[in-house]
């Protein structure tokens, strides 16, 4: 799998520092797809905004009239999660979008580092982009026990620990 370069500007050293955060996340999420991609690049666009974009963006696709941490936006169509329709040529996955100051609240607030927070919320969009959905309760356990596999790859604690309890 091959990734486009970064290009992160923002000054905040857990941003600056994501690129390689944002490649591993990538590919850890890519492997969970059941299909072979024959070595073809994967490409996706990530971008770091602020509240105020995302929430417009959040009202404008999704209807809600807030900032969230992480928007999804596949560009491939999925027969079932994981099981993407394959054109020719690079696989551009889609865009996703993370809103800076969500996501320093919640890593705060969840007593966590913005890199781990971080991870979460990449491997979260990409398997949006994956074609992985939490609408539906079952979907949603599908999805999150991936999301805790993954990041027990990276060392990263159940992020849903706490709503179970």
């Amino acid at each position: 799998m091959i990734l486009g370069e970064l290009d992160i500007t923002r000054g905040d050293e857990a941003w600056l520092a994501c690129d390689e955060l944002i490649t591993a996340a990538v590919k850890a999420a890519l492997e969970t797809c059941d299909q072979d991609t024959n070595g073809r690049a994967c490409e996706l666009s990530i971008l770091l905004s602020d509240n105020d974009q995302v929430q417009e963006l959040n009202r404008e696709y999704r209807e809600k009239d807030k900032p969230t941490n992480v928007l999804s936006f596949p560009a491939l169509e999925c027969e079932a999660p994981g099981e993407l329709v394959l054109e020719p040529g690079p696989l551009h996955l889609g865009d996703i979008i993370l809103a800076h100051g969500v996501v320093e609240v919640e890593a705060r607030e969840q007593k966590i580092t913005m890199e781990d927070h971080l991870t979460h919320l990449i491997l979260h969009g990409v398997l949006h982009l994956l074609g992985y959905d939490h609408i539906e309760d079952e979907e949603a356990e599908v999805m999150e026990s991936l999301e805790i596999a993954l990041l027990k790859d990276f060392g990263i604690a159940n992020p849903y620990a706490s709503e179970a309890e």
